[in-house]
């Protein structure tokens, strides 16, 4: 969880600082790295690309 692998155990400084390394983490890890069990072991950003690449688009917009 986010608690137990990326926020500090003394906190953050300020609310700016917590922001900041949240959005990171979201963006750089767990979005982009951090494998999920309900996705077989994917990341959310491969699951998703998988899915659209796997769907049948409606339109193309080009």
């Amino acid at each position: 969880s986010l608690k137990n692998e990326w926020v500090p155990a003394t906190g953050y400084v300020s609310f700016s600082d917590a922001a900041h390394a949240i959005t990171d983490y979201i963006v750089g890890y767990y979005s982009a790295l951090r494998p999920h069990e309900y996705n077989g072991g994917l990341p959310p950003n491969e699951s998703e690309n998988r899915y659209w690449k796997n769907s049948n688009a409606v339109a193309s917009f080009c």
